[in-house]
């Protein structure tokens, strides 16, 4: 049995992550902003923790740590989404993008870290997104967010060296969940943009619904939890995007990569 602190767990991917948890026998404290979003089963302990407030995130894991005694997995899961063109992109926008994608999950990080490494043992596991490496149009501050945290992510498993503190970059591809529903879409419009805007939409709709279920990346996470020596990426999703185009885009000029995802979004 382990003990688990997973943000975002109201639905999508963190919903599914932590049933599978429970049903194996775990105990898991979920975390949303609402916790009447998050379901009544065994095993979960919801908390409330907001990733825009800094006191928030820290009075959280405090408080869910203080009646859990330790963690043995801290998963950092929570999202959103803004899509509009990065020329007209507020600087609000890109702040509250950060805030809650990379700022808001760096600290829960930081304390999870401290607390494993006085442990000697511990896993952390942040959800980041192959848009890191492939991103897409119209979502530049998620794009830029994402690859922020992997980056972060990585400098922190080179720091760690031979610790028993395991840090991991599970990256999904497209899932199949309400991700997109939560989107905040621009409502301006603008002749250079409009139907690239459209076209991209369009792209990105019709990926999520033939996109596998978030039962897959849950069946991931299962087997990282269980994991002596989880690897320290691992990416999540159909066989093409989550195999076969980041190895394809690997050795692709610059150039190259560019115009293929112009193709690929008809833009």
């Amino acid at each position: 049995m382990r003990r688990v602190f997973l943000t975002g767990a109201s639905s999508g991917i963190g919903l599914a992550i932590a049933k599978l948890l429970v049903e194996e026998g775990h105990e898991v404290w979920v975390t949303s902003r609402n916790l009447e979003r998050i379901p009544k089963m065994p095993r979960f302990h919801p908390v409330r923790l907001d990733l825009t407030d800094r006191l928030s995130v820290e009075e959280a894991f405090n408080a869910a740590l203080a009646e859990a005694g330790y963690f043995d997995v801290v998963i950092n899961n929570a999202g959103a989404g803004h899509f509009d063109a990065a020329e007209f992109l507020p600087m609000e926008t890109i702040a509250s993008q950060f805030q809650i994608l990379v700022f808001g999950q760096i600290q829960l990080m930081q304390l999870a870290l401290r607390h494993m490494q006085a442990r000697g043992e511990g896993l952390i596991i942040n959800v980041t997104s192959l848009a890191s490496r492939l991103p897409v149009p119209f979502m530049a501050a998620y794009n830029a967010a994402k690859a922020a945290l992997a980056s972060f992510t990585m400098s922190i498993q080179l720091e760690l060296g031979d610790s028993r503190v395991h840090v991991v970059d599970l990256q999904p591809a497209d899932i199949r969940t309400e991700f997109n529903q939560g989107v905040i879409k621009s409502t301006k419009t603008n002749p250079r943009y409009d139907t690239k805007v459209a076209r991209t939409w369009e792209v990105v709709e019709r990926n999520m619904k033939s996109a596998p279920p978030p039962d897959l990346v849950a069946r991931h996470v299962l087997r990282l939890v269980s994991a002596v020596r989880p690897p320290p990426r691992i990416t999540v999703g159909d066989a093409f995007q989550s195999k076969i185009a980041p190895l394809i885009f690997r050795f692709l000029p610059q150039r190259v990569r560019i115009w293929g995802l112009k193709r690929y979004y008809g833009i």
